[in-house]
């Protein structure tokens, strides 16, 4: 085994659900003991980071049942089945914000919850952002209120928990190292 690796006895899936499925998997611990450990498996998502010409930041506020409050979030969502993350992030920018992009350009990934969770979000920047003529549609269960915000307005928002998910944290941060708002 690998250093500090958990290998699986046995996993029983306990919940398949539209989104997410949750597994119980008894590991054998590096140590000899065993253990269990809940995971949830999801398809994966993608964050837009995009910037409209005049140096601002698209932002959506939207309601989220698991915090039971409206936070400020870059454009973000799952990624459908055999779905490649880039097709993912055009669509969701369209969708969220109105505007497309001929300049989509894949920044990183990273694990989401590694204590429980299986996500991966891959972070895209777009540019040269365009209003579409005919905005696609939303999600049937999806409200969100597009915003433009500059890179110091984002920061009070991360200071005021507005912004309160890491992958807007993360998105603020790579904006204020890299310059890319001034």
């Amino acid at each position: 085994m690998k250093k500090f690796e958990e290998k699986t006895i046995q996993s029983e899936k306990i919940f398949d659900g539209k989104v997410i499925s949750l597994k119980v998997d008894d590991v054998l611990l590096p140590n000899g003991a065993t253990g269990k450990r809940e995971i949830i498996n999801h398809p994966g998502a993608v964050a837009i980071i995009a910037i409209t010409e005049n140096h601002k930041i698209l932002l959506v506020e939207q309601f989220r049942k698991a915090l039971e409050r409206s936070i400020i979030e870059i454009p973000a969502g799952k990624i459908e089945k055999e779905e490649e993350p880039i097709v993912t992030a055009r669509r969701e920018l369209e969708e969220e914000t109105g505007y497309t992009t001929d300049s989509l350009h894949y920044l990183q990934s990273f694990a989401t919850s590694p204590g429980f969770a299986d996500e991966i979000i891959h972070v895209y920047v777009a540019r040269n952002l365009t209003k579409m003529q005919t905005p696609a549609q939303l999600d049937e269960d999806e409200f969100v209120e597009l915003m433009e915000v500059s890179l110091e307005e984002a920061e009070q928002m991360v200071n005021d928990q507005q912004i309160f998910d890491a992958k807007t944290v993360f998105a603020v941060l790579w904006m204020k190292i890299n310059c890319v708002l001034e």
